[in-house]
């Protein structure tokens, strides 16, 4: 084994549990401080959000709360789970881009490295990436975090920045 693999493989489980940590809610809500509402308002209502959902990216944890996970798919602001919400925490006058940031890995993305690739360019709707000639991909203000683009690059050089 190289020693770059040795110290690849070393630092591999953290990272994915770094990623596991992040709890990414769906657009819906009011702000940072009705997250106490999906604590107390989602604890009996059966995850009806995440039946909805056509990606298929709402997550019902164990605390009965619904997350987004992009390893699925990404979210295409369909609405569905803010209309289906009995208890009113996701709601439709509430819709804004998912609060995150997204930000490209420039060591371990292909493009950065003189390979072509244009794996998540295609998936944007949003036209929020581009490319300096056929190389160096970079995000911009177009992007509503969507998250289409995190599943599909090979080498997962998306990174989600709160």
């Amino acid at each position: 084994m190289k020693r770059r693999e040795l110290f690849g493989s070393l630092a591999f489980p953290f990272s994915k549990k770094e990623k596991q940590e992040k709890i990414i809610r769906p657009p819906y809500f009011e702000n940072e401080n009705s997250e106490s509402l999906f604590l107390t308002n989602c604890i009996d209502c059966e995850g009806l959000c995440s039946t909805v959902c056509e990606e298929n990216i709402i997550v019902i944890q164990e605390d009965n709360t619904p997350k987004l996970d992009f390893s699925i798919s990404g979210c295409t602001y369909c609405d569905k789970c803010a209309e289906v919400c009995p208890k009113e925490v996701l709601k439709l006058e509430n819709k804004k881009n998912i609060d995150i940031k997204l930000e490209i890995d420039v060591l371990s993305c292909l493009s950065w490295n003189q390979t072509m690739c244009f794996s998540c360019k295609d998936p944007c709707l949003d036209k929020a990436i581009d490319f300096l000639a056929m190389f160096r991909p970079s995000i911009n203000n177009n992007c509503t975090s969507c998250g289409f683009c995190i599943k599909v690059c090979p080498t997962d050089a998306i990174k989600i920045i709160k």
